[in-house]
């Protein structure tokens, strides 16, 4: 194995990891922003990752690129503000915060190739780490349920069809695993990933023009 596979592997773990325990986290922390205490009293407000991990999604997200983690389970009705508003807000929060991180370890990656610091190592941890959590953010916000882009959806619908994309979720299971096993998924994500990489290096760029 070429050590750059090796280091691949080996730094791609923990970075997945980081990835999918922020994202969960901060779904956590916006419902228990907007009142919902369900997310506290399971203790996933932590950023444990053993906390947080789904063996399917993370197998996904290794091998195929793309995943989840274990759904944070919220109660809207806790929310001090409108429930279908306050889905779409937990709901976007999850995503939000891997573009966040993925911004803010492209900075670093720039400052650490501008200085020549950290190694080939530490370079490609933060290269793995801009990379899945854009994969991340932008596979959650396709709009099928149990995925974060179904909340947001249903939050934009008038109250009809927001009631439509939640009777979904019985099916939206296996109509994930369909648009995946069929490379629908691929052939949709792989040039949304792209802008969104383009646009967070690009922005990166820019704290030290």
């Amino acid at each position: 194995m070429h050590l750059q596979s090796l280091s691949q592997l080996i730094l791609g773990i923990p970075a997945i990891l980081m990835a999918l325990t922020f994202h969960e986290y901060a779904h956590g922390k916006a419902a228990y922003f907007l009142g919902d205490p369900t997310a506290r009293n399971q203790g996933r407000l932590t950023l444990n990752p053993l906390a947080h991990l789904d063996p399917l999604g993370t197998l996904l997200l290794i091998v195929a690129g793309f995943g989840w983690a274990k759904p944070v389970q919220i109660n809207p009705f806790y929310f001090q503000i409108d429930r279908r508003k306050g889905m779409m807000l937990v709901g976007l929060a999850g995503p939000l915060m891997n573009l966040v991180l993925a911004y803010l370890a492209a900075v670093l990656l720039h400052l650490f190739l501008r200085l020549d610091l950290g190694g080939i190592w530490i370079q490609t941890f933060l290269n793995l780490l801009v990379g899945y959590n854009v994969v991340l953010a932008v596979f959650n916000l396709i709009p099928v349920p149990p995925l974060d882009g179904s909340r947001v959806l249903a939050g934009i619908l008038p109250p009809e069809g927001g009631a439509a994309v939640y009777r979904l979720e019985s099916y939206g299971t296996l109509i994930l695993l369909l648009l995946i096993a069929t490379g629908i998924i691929s052939r949709i994500l792989g040039p949304l990933v792209n802008l969104v990489l383009n646009l967070i290096i690009a922005a990166s760029g820019l704290a030290f023009v």
